[in-house]
């Protein structure tokens, strides 16, 4: 990393072993920012699968109980998800922000 390139904290779209959040500091092109960016990648890419799936289930009229908590349960976690990834890009693009003002 050149020595005029700002490092910012990055928020990781997983947690650690005891449920805390996890970050990385860097200026955004490391190996574990990559990976992160393919895990939001796929996090957004199934939420988008389940919301099709969640509207199909709500639409069938037999659908049962167990389904629909376990749809609830998937769109919970799922929910969980897309809030960390706006999380994370949100703070990223205030830090941007900050770093080059004129840029807006």
């Amino acid at each position: 990393m050149k020595e005029n390139e700002a490092q910012t904290i990055r928020l990781l779209p997983w947690e650690s072993q005891g449920g805390k959040p996890c970050y990385v500091l860097g200026d955004g092109n490391g190996y574990v920012s990559r990976l992160a960016d393919n895990i939001e990648s796929v996090q957004l890419g199934m939420a988008d699968d389940l919301l099709g799936h969640a509207a199909d289930l709500l639409a069938d009229r037999k659908v049962t109980w167990p389904e629909l908590h376990f749809l609830a349960s998937r769109l919970t976690e799922s929910l969980r998800d897309v809030r960390r990834v706006a999380e994370s890009r949100g703070s990223r693009a205030v830090a941007a922000s900050r770093q080059h003002p004129d840029q807006l």
